[in-house]
């Protein structure tokens, strides 16, 4: 399998030459250092013999090759060390030394015991960009606690969303805390190393899981919570809505949202309703905001008159804001296939951001656990110390 630095395509990515040691597990932290790899760098991850937990995440082609894991650790390099051993935090703290960034998103007493936490790795690397990225703040009594994204979803306020909206605490169907938290972790690594290029200073980053969703999640709905003394409630209204859904057609499904005042008064004269254009209710943006119930009932019952062709004439060309309802099917038909030298073909989800000039994607496909041992082993001049190991994730 092609895994070498050497064989990436060209032009290469904006990160080109940036070295990255990866020592997380599952989502969060794997599809942080998935952006960065799509974006040139060099990431080699630390796994057990048995493979991370999203390799096995769902089916696959392969074994140790879910639909998940094809994506997630596509262009890194797999590395597999008894950290049990001196011998392996050995190595792994001489791999660290030769990192620009190392990512951890492992319990601090995890990260402390395998002797990789930010005190010795920036004693060996002082440049090192080292981004820390656990549930709960390192300062915390939680600081050691095992999170997940459910458990972040319940303590960050999306459970209460959920509640207020529906009657009863529940959970996105995503995961979402672990993959906006992934973003963060990029942004914030990536903010770093510009601040290392300006100044050969490295740093610690801390990125707690509860933090950034908290602030994540209280960018619209902190709302009158947010002055002191408050000024109203949390919890953005119209957001809140449960009527805030999509609209069944004669034929099918689609969603609509007259955002602007301008939208709701052409959508009503499009379809006739001209008893609504002077309802003040829906006279201005924060009157629309206060009747967010009444309005979308209003736009669903217009909705149910007509084919799903014909709504989304109406609206397109009023220039309203609508969608057909997408399914995961349908968003996976059309990505990409490309071809994984074990797996087979695949859809290799796209690289978010295009880069003019830098583009990044796919250069090298998910190797399997350990496939890199040797050959990073051998840039650390230990060749001898290159046999795969199975040793249980450290957590």
């Amino acid at each position: 399998m092609p895994t070498s630095p050497a064989e990436t395509a060209s032009p290469q990515g904006p990160l080109t030459g940036i070295r990255i040691l990866d020592l997380t597990h599952v989502v969060m932290g794997p599809y942080a250092t998935q952006l960065l790899a799509d974006q040139g760098a060099d990431v080699i991850v630390l796994e057990s013999g048995q493979g991370d937990t999203n390799r096995v995440m769902g089916p696959g082609p392969h074994p140790l090759l879910s639909g998940t894991s094809l994506n997630l650790m596509r262009n890194k390099r797999s590395v597999t060390l008894d950290l049990s051993t001196d011998e392996g935090r050995d190595l792994a703290q001489r791999l660290a030394a030769t990192c620009d960034v190392v990512i951890t998103s492992l319990r601090p007493r995890t990260i402390d015991r395998l002797g990789l936490d930010y005190p010795t790795v920036a004693a060996l690397r002082p440049d090192i960009v080292y981004c820390q990225a656990q549930g709960w703040p390192l300062d915390s009594p939680r600081a050691d606690d095992p999170a997940y994204d459910d458990v972040i979803q319940a303590a960050t306020g999306i459970a209460d969303v959920m509640q207020r909206t529906y009657g009863a605490p529940a959970l996105v169907p995503t995961i979402l805390a672990d993959k906006v938290c992934g973003i963060f972790v990029a942004q914030a690594v990536t903010a770093a190393l510009l601040h290392r290029e300006r100044t050969g200073e490295g740093q610690h980053i801390e990125l707690p899981m509860a933090t950034a969703m908290t602030s994540f999640m209280l960018v619209e709905h902190g709302t009158g919570a947010i002055s002191e003394p408050p000024t109203g409630p949390a919890g953005y209204r119209r957001i809140l809505s449960p009527e805030r859904r999509p609209c069944p057609t004669e034929d099918g499904w689609v969603h609509i949202l007259p955002y602007q005042p301008a939208h709701y008064a052409a959508l009503f004269a499009g379809v006739g309703r001209t008893d609504l254009l002077d309802d003040p209710r829906y006279a201005t943006r924060q009157a629309a905001i206060e009747n967010s119930d009444s309005l979308y009932r209003e736009v669903r019952a217009i909705a149910a008159g007509y084919t799903t062709e014909e709504i989304l004439n109406i609206c397109t060309t009023q220039g309203i804001p609508v969608s057909l309802i997408a399914t995961l099917d349908d968003l996976t038909a059309e990505i990409p296939v490309i071809d994984h030298p074990i797996a087979g073909c695949y859809h290799a989800i796209p690289h978010p951001a295009r880069f003019s000039r830098t583009p990044a994607g796919v250069r090298t496909p998910a190797p399997l656990p350990g496939a890199d041992t040797a050959a990073v082993l051998v840039e650390l001049g230990n060749l001898e110390a290159a046999q795969p190991t199975s040793i249980a994730p450290p957590v």
